[in-house]
């Protein structure tokens, strides 16, 4: 395994270190044992952590810039099999990590996050006040090369999350293809929306979207209420386009994303979107592309009241974007 710190090391030799705290006092970091063998888990204690935590304020304050590494090690990630125990009742960060972020940022000192972990976590504090966030999951034997490889800037992120990050245990289950009615109603103490949401990912440079444009429809005018609306039959395929610009100052790489909505049907409720296509896409700083998706009439089939696998006529939402909550959107009367 290459660690962070030995990454950091070989490319830009004196690196600071401080442990910060430890999560787990049984196991090791670098086996299965985690997983199979151990049972219960032992937290140092928090004075222990204390000591740890004053530690690390005291090597940041002679540093130029940090790198907080918090997260997770698999004993905090793992599934409960015959008699040995397993999975957590709670999101949040383990072990006073969250204390050990707020005394790094109480230090004044530019910092980010490193995120590792195998399971989405309720990191609300986090996640508002820190520069950023580089969500490395548990990324295998060349995380920490490829961490250094992104801070550095020798590649230009482009991931995009394949989940809805919750904001706390409470909201599960939460997800992007929800129906109409759930996850409609606020809580009383916080929001009903994730705290990053499906498809989401940031990138050294940035992006604009042009309006969607569909091709192979057939436009006409709604005598009720004199709108415009795209036409397509049910068994012919149409393509929707879109312009993706970079407007930033560094080359970057962009996951253009592709959803629909079955707006009206005749049936049954659809969810609220639907992921149907995604492309990824290279622009140099002020280069644009043109977006095309071919949507055929399988990604608007579904299974319908009646156990057929079938389009309904309706009316159909395209969207594409940059996730799941940040798109442009048009519409498409399916006859």
């Amino acid at each position: 395994n290459v660690t962070i710190l030995e990454a950091l090391r070989n490319r830009v030799g004196d690196v600071l270190f401080a442990p910060g705290c430890k999560l787990t006092t049984n196991g090791d970091s670098i086996s299965q044992n985690n997983y199979q063998f151990i049972d219960a888990i032992k937290l140092p204690s928090k004075e222990a952590n204390q000591k740890l935590i004053d530690e690390a304020v005291a090597v940041a304050n002679q540093a130029e810039f940090i790198v907080l590494a918090v997260g997770e090690n698999e004993q905090f990630s793992r599934e409960a099999w015959n008699n040995h125990p397993g999975d957590m009742i709670s999101l949040d960060l383990q072990s006073q990590q969250e204390d050990l972020v707020k005394a790094i940022a109480a230090t004044g000192k530019p910092y980010i996050v490193y995120l590792m972990h195998g399971r989405p976590l309720s990191i609300n504090w986090v996640a508002k006040n820190s520069p950023a966030i580089i969500d490395g999951w548990f990324s295998g034997e060349e995380a920490g090369n490829a961490f250094a490889n992104i801070l550095l800037g020798d590649v230009n992120p482009s991931g995009k999350l394949t989940i809805s990050v919750p904001r706390s245990v409470g909201q599960l289950p939460i997800y992007y293809n929800a129906r109409p009615t759930s996850q409609f109603y606020e809580y009383v103490t916080e929001k009903n929306t994730p705290l990053y949401p499906f498809g989401y990912g940031l990138s050294y440079t940035t992006f604009d979207y042009s309006s969607v444009f569909l091709k192979d429809t057939r436009s006409y005018t709604d005598t009720k209420t004199g709108v415009v609306l795209n036409s397509a039959k049910k068994n012919k395929s149409f393509v929707a386009e879109i312009k993706v610009t970079n407007t930033g100052s560094v080359k970057g790489d962009e996951i253009v994303q592709l959803y629909v909505h079955q707006k009206t049907g005749e049936s049954i409720v659809r969810p609220v979107k639907e992921l149907k296509g995604f492309q990824r896409v290279t622009l140099a700083p002020g280069e644009f592309k043109t977006v095309s998706f071919t949507i055929s009439s399988a990604m608007l089939e579904h299974w319908t009241s009646d156990m057929r696998f079938a389009i309904e006529k309706g009316v159909y939402e395209i969207m594409i974007g940059t996730s799941s909550t940040k798109f442009q959107k048009t519409e498409v009367v399916v006859q």
